[in-house]
This record gives structure tokens, C-alpha cells and sequence, in this order.
């Protein structure tokens, strides 16, 4: 057996991926098993547009669904509000960083079932996320990244208030 990582996740992350298994299983599933048994009802299935659609469509699901579900029952939901060493970069922690030519940005660690990078949403398994983990304000980390090793400076660490 495989030592795999934790498949970290926000309550955010695993709620997001919750919600669209229910969309798939309850409402586009339903639809598209409807259609294809209509369109099997039709008689000759090898030209039938609805039919061979409706097949691959209801493949392309059920695959999604078994990933959700397996991502849903090997996910560890970690709550950033509940972080107590909150001087420290940790999973869910929003990040500023400035580079060497205080160039700004700000990054969110979250799951990699999560993670989008045009929005923020760093996975905490990428390149960047790494380098960052255990950093404090102050602290100067080097990323290598494909394009070559990049500075980073922390200029402020934050996490969502606790409810």
C-alpha cells in the first residue's frame, strides 16, 4: 500500500464538490437516462444522434461521479478558521508575497481538488504552496519554478475569521 498524502481540503472545497455529485446523480443523470431510453425506443441505434450522444454523455458522468466520490471519501476537510498558529503559513492561509521587484500577489493554499490558479486558489501541493509552508512575515523564500528560481518576500498572513 501507498503512503499517499492527505488530500487536504477547505469545508468550502469538499461543499463545492458535494453539491455538484448531487447536481450530476439527481438532476443530469436522471435526464440523460431519460433521453437515451427514449431514444432507444426509436428502433435502429447505430445512426441515432440522441441515442450515441446520450451514451457517451451518460459515460462522461458516471466517470466524473466515481471521481467525486472517491475525492469525497479520501478527503480531509481542514478548516483555516480554525488555525491557531496564525503567524504561520499553513493550509488555507492567504499569503501576500512580493518578488524582487516588489511585484505583489496574493495566494490562497487550498486542496488540489480546489485550486484554480487565475482566481488565487494555489494547491497546496504546487511548487509555490511548498516553499511557503512553515514561512512567517519577514521571511524570504526561494520558488524554482520551470522558468528558474523566483524570490519571494511574506508580507502578510491571514486567515478567515472563526464564525
Amino acid at each position: 500500500m501507498t503512503d499517499r498524502p492527505p488530500r487536504f481540503i477547505t469545508p468550502q472545497g469538499f461543499a463545492r464538490i458535494r453539491a455538484e455529485y448531487e447536481e450530476l446523480f439527481s438532476v443530469e443523470r436522471p435526464k440523460i437516462v431519460e433521453t437515451v431510453s427514449w431514444a432507444a425506443s426509436l428502433g435502429d441505434r447505430s445512426e441515432n444522434a440522441d441515442y450515441l450522444y446520450g451514451k457517451k454523455r451518460l459515460r462522461e458522468i458516471d466517470r466524473r461521479l466515481s471521481y467525486l466520490a472517491k475525492v469525497m471519501k479520501t478527503a480531509k476537510v481542514v478548516d483555516p478558521a480554525r488555525q491557531e498558529q496564525r503567524d504561520t503559513v499553513r493550509f488555507g492561509a492567504t499569503v501576500e508575497l512580493a518578488d524582487e521587484e516588489d511585484d505583489r500577489r496574493v495566494i490562497t493554499l487550498v486542496g488540489e481538488d480546489e485550486s484554480d490558479a487565475s482566481s488565487g486558489q494555489v494547491s497546496w501541493a504546487a511548487p509555490i504552496a511548498r516553499a511557503l509552508v512553515g514561512a512567517k512575515v519577514g521571511d524570504e523564500r526561494i520558488v524554482r519554478l520551470p522558468s528558474g528560481e523566483k524570490s519571494y518576500e511574506i508580507m502578510k498572513i491571514s486567515y478567515p475569521s472563526q464564525a
